[in-house]
């Protein structure tokens, strides 16, 4: 699909009939519906075969929109102005009047909030009448989506349409902060921490309820086979992702960059991951990553797809 209005139309027409639509961020793509209809968002968590313990992060376009749903400060609008539109995702406190349906909270009084920064998806939210409940377009537990094949490898005909506006230039999802009770960063994101810690007000943990935000599972981001990480010496029989150039290399060598560029690793690391699946490896090693910036991102993404049952 081209990035035009004929487009952004037949999404409407599909969310305001309460479907599920894919939407492109910068980040990854999202699995997008009303956040204020229980029957569209219930059809979320059907097709993602999600826990419906796990709340949704909800996109808005301004600021304007956001104030029917949640309370915010001066330390939020900072933050806001500081990384807004952008790969970054705020936990708030819900407003009682909130017309936002319980499944994307679970039940919860908090909200995740996002002001996506691509600029097919911001036309789209800027002319619906509600918000996007939209976490990533994939299979929960797997693979995030980041263009629109590979939510068709996902979804294929059960998913209505794909608002196709490109592969995601980030590659990672955003990043989580809390702002209610101790603020904090919940879920390393596209968004570096070093880069918002510094924003970060330091006192007291007056959140007493343990928020649950996407990503947190102990097993994540899975291509479905096993994943070593730190490996000098790969197996000849399994795939091998690298970061910088080597001077004998196998047809089972998958470059996530050549040059240690750790935001390029972030771009490709999902797409690799496909990649290799559907060339049938049974095994993935991974070369060490430095855990710096972007860096400690991409290894947690690592960490938690190499987890096992």
């Amino acid at each position: 699909m081209n990035n035009d209005l004929s487009n952004i139309k037949k999404a409407i027409k599909y969310l305001n009939n309460d479907q599920c639509v894919a939407i492109p961020t910068e980040t990854v793509y999202g699995l997008a519906a009303n956040a204020y209809s229980d029957k569209a968002t219930s059809k979320i968590y059907k097709l993602k075969k999600r826990p419906k313990k796990n709340p949704l992060i909800v996109h808005y376009y301004n600021l304007d929109k956001l104030n029917k749903d949640c309370e915010f400060d001066k330390q939020f609008l900072k933050l806001y102005s500081k990384f807004c539109p952008g790969p970054i995702t705020f936990i708030l406190k819900l407003k009682k009047t909130s017309n936002i349906s319980k499944n994307v909270t679970n039940k919860n009084q908090t909200l995740a909030v996002r002001f996506p920064n691509h600029k097919l998806t911001r036309r789209l939210l800027k002319f619906l009448k509600y918000p996007l409940a939209a976490p990533s377009a994939n299979i929960s537990k797997g693979i995030s989506a980041i263009s629109r094949s590979d939510v068709l490898d996902e979804f294929g005909k059960k998913i209505k349409f794909i608002l196709d506006g490109g592969p995601s230039k980030k590659g990672l999802e955003s990043t989580i902060v809390s702002l209610v009770g101790k603020q904090k960063i919940l879920r390393l994101g596209s968004l570096e921490k070093n880069k918002i810690e510094k924003f970060l007000i330091k006192n007291k943990d007056d959140n007493k309820n343990k928020i649950i935000v996407p990503g947190q599972g102990k097993i994540h981001y899975s291509p479905g086979i096993p994943i070593r990480l730190n490996i000098e010496k790969p197996k000849k029989s399994e795939a091998y992702l690298v970061i910088s150039k080597k001077k004998i290399t196998n047809k089972n060598y998958f470059y996530l960059s050549k040059s240690k560029n750790l935001n390029e690793v972030a771009k490709n690391l999902y797409k690799t991951l496909r990649i290799v699946k559907k060339m049938s490896y049974k095994s993935i090693s991974v070369e060490t990553i430095p855990n710096k910036g972007i860096g400690e991102t991409i290894n947690d993404r690592l960490m938690r797809a190499s987890k096992k049952k």
